[in-house]
């Protein structure tokens, strides 16, 4: 192998970047997830005024104020979590699993809330264990905390691998919408995408 910046004899320079550690994983995933599970699509634009009013409510209210000293509030991806864990009390089969073995749809009894977050490492997929559980504030929490260890490579390997069906915010990075992949063995995955004022 050339080492990398060597030229590849057409006179222009390569560069080469080894893949391992969590962008292998992910790389792995992704290509078994393309490739075993049938994959479509919905596009929705949603007006999220109200949502938006909300936000800004909650921020005001004094029983948040603790929670603004310690660094956590209360987000949309807060409560886009909340809204989707009680769709799912009325959809359970999107929280579900194929098993090939035995020809069996597995729905599971528990959330294990996955969400997708970019680092410096690459895209991992921690999760909330038992989020159906949490009420908003509680879901808050753990968002911040998941987040902060993600970006900070401090995730628990455990927290890695387990989750039931994710979310992913590639709003965040003012995409509009867009297919995100499922994680391997999931039924499911949101994708959040830009919050824009348009007319409507």
């Amino acid at each position: 192998p050339r080492p990398a910046g060597s030229s590849s004899g057409s006179g222009s320079l390569e560069r080469r970047v080894p893949i391992k550690g969590v962008r292998k994983f992910t790389a792995a995933a992704m290509v078994k997830s393309a490739f075993t599970a049938p994959t479509a699509t919905v596009f929705l634009t949603v007006d999220v005024t109200p949502t938006m009013e909300l936000l800004a409510r909650l921020s005001e209210r004094r029983e948040l104020a603790g929670l603004r000293e310690n660094g956590t509030r209360v987000t949309l991806l807060a409560l886009v979590a909340r809204a989707f864990l009680i769709a799912l009390r009325k959809h359970p089969e999107l929280n579900s699993r194929w098993d090939e073995d035995a020809q069996e749809i597995v729905t599971y009894g528990n959330v294990n809330l996955g969400i997708a977050a970019a680092t410096d490492r690459g895209l991992v997929v921690p999760h909330i264990r038992d989020a159906h559980a949490q009420n908003l504030l509680q879901l808050a929490e753990s968002l911040s905390e998941l987040t902060r260890d993600a970006r900070a490579g401090t995730t628990a390997q455990d927290r890695l691998t387990g989750s039931t069906i994710t979310i992913s915010n590639p709003g965040i990075f003012g995409v509009d919408a867009g297919t995100p992949i499922l994680n391997p063995g999931e039924a499911a995955i949101l994708a959040l995408g830009a919050v824009q004022n348009r007319p409507w």
